[in-house]
């Protein structure tokens, strides 16, 4: 008896170091993430850290959520942490956005020496590089532009933030630039962006913000390749993106000012700011807030858990779906429905391994909604549409909550830490996975469109 045990812990000590030591392009981002969030719980769960005292699993609450860029919070950050922490935080969601950092050394390897094979095996497969595209060339625009974006963000949010009467403005500024180009959501005002619902300066900085992280790196990088002339045409996913993202915001837009009673009651300009700001927000995964949510009415709350579903585009800061995704899932349907054997987007065959990998994303989030939502059920004694609005929010890695977030109990936040941590991981580890599987096929006109997902 006792030897069969030692011979089982035996092996499962062989399998944990083979997975730890030999790990997969898959293994190896879930391992950098999971190690970023756990180095965070630790440096955020230190008495200098924190202004008040926290309990443990609001700790890693917040770590978990500024890595996953998701935005979630049981406790007001700006009230709740020193500067120390503050830092920290700040620290976790640009790792967090720029998902490179989390494979450790990586970050340096790619900018000053050689990458290896499985990291650059990595970068292509999170980015999306193609095979023709320079690794570290393509990184370091990554990281230049990253940086530019969020230093103009802050010194644009800086002086109205100052004229706002903010509290250390310019801290404030950098902090809301970072979150608001890793799309994760963090304010240090304990009402998010409600103060500046008349402002469309600060809306109008961080939507720019928000609008530039969620487009992604690879999106970005072929139109600065194509205004530079070098490029003779966008890429298909570069042309689905920036079709289907704008199309998602100005719907939403739409939508919620037929539907909200909340912003239809505001002066129009600011109506029409109101509503777009949400919508943006709510599409892209930053997680801000203009208006109060936990008031909004069912016909608003059904808009944003579709905007919050589908979510950003491939390789960005964003989460959820996808918009790639949900677009190649909709031809599909509009395939089987007029009976056609090939699904097609932009008028461009897609290729079918590609159809496959996006209906299983979408069972697989839908699975693991489903599971998270029942044991959320057993544990919180909360209004269901409130628990789907909060489960949605964590697995797309959006941030925005009905007020449900800060009366969770212990089990419901460790529930919503494994939703926000899915989010970040699952949804990585599966377009990792895909790009690892990718055939190479001859180039023409016709060609199969080699979609991200």
């Amino acid at each position: 008896m006792q030897s069969s045990f030692l011979r089982r812990v035996t092996r499962l000590q062989a399998r944990l170091h083979h997975w730890l030591t030999r790990p997969s392009p898959v293994r190896y981002v879930a391992i950098g993430y999971l190690s970023y969030m756990a180095v965070g719980w630790a440096l955020l769960a230190l008495p200098v850290a924190q202004q008040v005292p926290l309990a443990a699993v609001d700790a890693l609450f917040i770590a978990v959520s500024a890595v996953s860029t998701t935005g979630l919070v049981t406790v007001d950050p700006g009230a709740s942490f020193t500067l120390f922490g503050e830092v920290v935080i700040l620290a976790l969601i640009q790792v967090g956005g720029l998902g490179f950092m989390t494979i450790g050394s990586f970050a340096w390897a790619a900018l000053s020496g050689p990458t290896g094979p499985l990291r650059e095996r990595v970068a292509r497969m999170v980015f999306s590089v193609a095979a023709t595209e320079d690794v570290r060339r393509f990184l370091r625009r990554v990281v230049v532009f990253s940086l530019v974006v969020e230093a103009a963000g802050a010194l644009a949010l800086w002086p109205l933030f100052l004229a706002a009467g903010v509290e250390n403005a310019a801290w404030a500024a950098l902090f809301t630039s970072v979150s608001a180009f890793c799309t994760a959501g963090f304010a240090l005002f304990p009402d998010s962006l409600e103060s500046f619902a008349a402002d469309p300066l600060v809306l109008g900085v961080v939507a720019v913000l928000s609008l530039l992280g969620a487009l992604g790196f690879l999106v970005v990088s072929e139109v600065w390749d194509r205004l530079r002339g070098r490029r003779a045409e966008l890429g298909f996913t570069c042309r689905l993106v920036l079709r289907a993202l704008p199309l998602m915001i100005l719907a939403g837009t739409a939508l919620l000012l037929i539907a909200e009673p909340s912003v239809l009651a505001r002066p129009w300009p600011e109506a029409l700011a109101a509503a777009l700001f949400q919508s943006l927000s709510a599409a892209t995964t930053v997680g801000f807030n203009s208006i109060p949510t936990a008031g909004l009415v069912p016909a608003a709350v059904m808009v944003l858990y579709v905007l919050m579903l589908v979510g950003a585009s491939p390789s960005g800061t964003g989460g959820g779906l996808k918009v790639t995704t949900v677009a190649v899932l909709a031809a599909l349907v509009r395939a089987t429905a007029r009976g056609e054997s090939e699904v097609r987007v932009l008028g461009v065959p897609v290729r079918e391994e590609r159809v496959r990998q996006a209906a299983s994303v979408l069972g697989l989030a839908l699975a693991v909604l489903g599971l998270a939502l029942f044991a959320l059920s057993l544990t919180e004694d909360q209004p269901f549409d409130r628990l789907l609005f909060e489960a949605l929010s964590a697995l797309g890695t959006v941030g925005l909550s009905l007020g449900v977030t800060a009366e969770l109990g212990t089990g419901g936040k460790l529930v919503i830490v494994a939703l926000m941590a899915i989010g970040r991981i699952g949804v990585l580890g599966f377009a990792v996975a895909v790009a690892a599987r990718a055939r190479r096929e001859a180039a023409s006109a016709a060609a199969p469109a080699d979609v991200a997902l």
